[in-house]
């Protein structure tokens, strides 16, 4: 039987999806990972929803404008878009692309509907679904986000217990409790580091 050279253990990266809910610390996981020095290309996600108080542009997100977004979309630039909310979101594709042509792996933050869409166009991204510790502590987050008109409250709520039921279109989940975001991110660390060690390494194609 053949040994296995040391090129075999090279492992390419990986192409990570952190999903989930509304309000269930999506952006907060990420930003701990950041603040831990994951060594990752942390996808920046372009949007026409205004920035909110202590965003940054080019860092949280890139804030263009609808028209700047529906060129985007023309030219054929984003990798994946939608809408949420009535706001139009969507990854550039130059990005993801030129971070995995680099060797590192690459995080993306995005809706629900969006990680389906980069299932079908990279059947071998991982998954990871981000969720509350219980339905009651994530409609506490979501109130507690303010800025919502009581209607726009109850469609996000209504939204996030549809999304729920689509947890098992992912290869994991993480459990996001309140005052416990390290646990998460050591969770999400963990499948990413069992994922490279996999005898059979994903192979992204975009």
């Amino acid at each position: 039987m053949r040994e296995p050279t040391h090129r075999q253990f090279e492992r390419p990266p990986l192409l990570i999806v952190v999903s989930g809910p509304a309000g269930v610390g999506k952006d907060s996981l990420l930003q701990r990972m950041k603040e831990r020095g994951c060594p990752f290309h942390f996808v920046v996600t372009a949007t026409d929803r205004p920035s909110r108080p202590g965003e940054v542009n080019g860092v949280d997100y890139f804030f263009v404008t609808t028209d700047e977004f529906a060129k985007m979309l023309a030219q054929d630039e984003l990798l994946e878009h939608a809408i949420v909310y009535g706001q139009h979101k969507g990854i550039p594709k130059r990005q993801v692309r030129e971070a995995l042509e680099s060797g590192r792996d690459v995080v993306m933050r995005i809706d629900v509907q969006g990680a389906a869409t980069i299932r079908q166009l990279a059947p071998e991204a991982v998954l990871i679904f981000l969720i509350a510790s219980s339905e009651e502590e994530l409609e506490q987050r979501l109130r507690a986000r303010g800025g919502d008109s009581p209607e726009q409250l109850q469609r996000r709520i209504a939204t996030a217990r549809e999304e729920m039921k689509r947890l098992s279109e992912f290869d994991y989940f993480v459990v996001n409790r309140d005052g416990e975001l390290d646990q998460a991110v050591d969770d999400t660390l963990a499948i990413i580091s069992a994922e490279h060690c996999r005898a059979q390494p994903r192979v992204v194609s975009l």
